[in-house]
């Protein structure tokens, strides 16, 4: 989503041949000259792109410093906010959170669109399609019920990783903890959603979906400057095409698999036990219209067809995978770093558990302390470190610090969570310390209330898959600490350990995370 060091040099290039055109290519509005927060001078054509680097929540936070916690950009053509603070952050996700409800049109966010809106729900234009498509995944797969009605197939799963790392133990072998996650989540997640479709059936689509998400997450100048979009100079279109064109395709082989599966049998209730796919295909060709209901928006002639079924499906599948998979290899990664609290973790798992069986869904809610593990790794590293981006749908006025800042239609806002988790001002002079403790007899939750901790977003477009999420990395984690005991391989001393992360819509680990495992339990 922002640039690399490589892209910059030809962005300055064209900023020389275009610089002195570029008043009359964008002339100023003149609501333009009203007051804005204060930011960094723009460069023309390109505004601030070069500030970003290669990870750019790092980036913003720095320049925050310098220019306050909310503080405007031009993101090439595209103006921009960055929100550094809680109390910044209640403007946009509470106070005006319906003006800033929409997302951008960002080029590879949905490769079954074929037009201008999207058809999936995390990138999807905010109105009535959106409430209705966040309503039906909410009650059909994220909702609490539907959570718990899956853990026998989480429990199978764990167990299946548990016996692999049984094994490993014994051979005292180097475990990939980040694959071992990563394949275990996946596989609890393509069973929930595709019901079993992980298995491929000769097609690649996790390695399609992973294709996908790293596209998504990559700059593309196209989306800060559109009029260089169809010279295609980073080559990210025909790569795009090529992945989207491979997506559909598998997915389109997995919907015609369910719907002969569903058409063979006599009630189809039977599969909305099963996966999700079979309640969006008992849903196809209803109009949203006569769906919802209250709405004083009025949506003509739009149902839900295949390619709806597919960007569900798809958005389903991408975020929840990467998601849990980064935060979970993040804790661990905390936690081997940390002896001291690794034993309080084990010490109250053994307490609550016992030596003698392993982890059940039902005993979460009674670990206290891993439940301040799993606040504190949320805190440092956020499922997504700028959130999904925002944007305003009108002209607007924010008062902020005591000052009227003006926000102009189609403003992109980005919420630097990432920076709001490491804030001394927010979390005391060690805020980039791993201490769990910090959360002993604190209110403070994840769940999109208290603002200074925002991992799932807030408002309308917070994350509606929270609920599994959070179910599913508090259980991992568990579960592994519980059954095993790791430590760093090749005497490596744990203030060794490499903590560098990538950039993208997550932030995960940039080396994988690898330990040796012995099994503690007396099963």
């Amino acid at each position: 989503m922002f640039p690399s060091t490589l892209a910059i040099p030809a962005i300055l290039l064209l900023t020389l041949i275009l610089a002195i055109s570029t008043n009359i290519l964008f002339p100023k509005r003149q609501k333009d000259v009203q007051k804005r927060p204060p930011g960094p001078p723009p460069l023309p054509v390109i505004g601030n792109l070069h500030m970003l680097g290669k990870r750019p929540h790092r980036s913003l936070q720095s320049l925050a410093k310098k220019y306050g916690p909310l503080m405007s950009l031009k993101l090439g053509q595209v103006p921009a906010l960055v929100v550094s603070s809680p109390e910044a952050a209640v403007q946009f996700l509470k106070t005006h959170d319906a003006v800033f409800a929409t997302r951008p049109k960002l080029q590879p966010a949905d490769p079954f669109s074929k037009g201008a809106n999207n058809k999936g729900l995390a990138f999807a234009e905010y109105g009535p399609y959106w409430r209705y498509v966040r309503k039906m995944c909410t009650v059909h797969l994220l909702s609490a019920s539907r959570v718990e009605m899956f853990a026998p197939l989480r429990r199978e799963e764990v167990g299946v990783m548990v016996k692999s790392l049984e094994r490993a133990a014994a051979a005292r072998e180097v475990v990939d903890i980040t694959e071992a996650v990563g394949e275990l989540i996946e596989n609890i997640i393509y069973r929930m959603v595709l019901g079993g479709a992980n298995k491929d059936d000769g097609v690649n689509l996790k390695g399609l979906i992973k294709e996908a998400v790293t596209l998504v997450g990559a700059f593309n100048l196209a989306d800060y400057i559109p009029w260089l979009g169809a010279l295609d100079l980073q080559g990210l279109t025909r790569k795009m095409k090529r992945n989207n064109k491979a997506l559909e395709d598998a997915l389109d082989k997995i919907v015609t698999e369910h719907e002969n599966t569903s058409s063979k049998e006599s009630n189809l209730q039977e599969h909305h036990n099963n996966d999700f796919i079979h309640i969006l295909l008992s849903l196809m060709h209803q109009p949203i219209k006569d769906i919802v209901q209250q709405d004083d928006q009025v949506i003509n002639d739009v149902i839900i067809d295949r390619d709806n079924v597919k960007a569900i499906l798809l958005d389903m599948v991408t975020g929840s995978t990467d998601t849990s998979i980064v935060t979970t290899e993040w804790a661990l990664s905390e936690l081997l770093r940390h002896p001291r609290v690794m034993k309080n973790v084990q010490n109250e798992l053994q307490n609550v558990v016992g030596m003698k069986r392993m982890v059940q869904e039902s005993d979460l809610t009674r670990l206290s302390y891993l439940d301040m593990v799993i606040k504190e790794t949320l805190r440092l590293y956020p499922v997504a470190p700028l959130l999904v981006p925002r944007e305003s749908m009108e002209d607007i006025t924010i008062n902020y610090n005591g000052c009227e800042y003006y926000v102009r239609k189609r403003t992109r806002v980005m919420v630097n969570v990432w920076a709001i988790g490491r804030d001394p001002k927010v979390w005391s002079e060690n805020a980039h310390e791993f201490y769990p403790e910090r959360f002993v007899d604190s209110n403070i939750d994840v769940r999109g209330h208290d603002f200074q901790l925002l991992p799932f977003g807030s408002g309308r477009r917070g994350c509606p898959g929270m609920s599994l999420g959070l179910t599913t990395f508090k259980f991992v984690v568990a579960q592994l600490v519980h059954c095993f005991c790791w430590e760093l391989p090749h005497g490596m001393s744990p203030n060794e350990l490499d903590m560098n992360e990538n950039f993208g819509l997550a932030i995960p680990r940039l080396k994988h995370l690898l330990a040796i495992p012995t099994y503690r339990l007396h099963i």
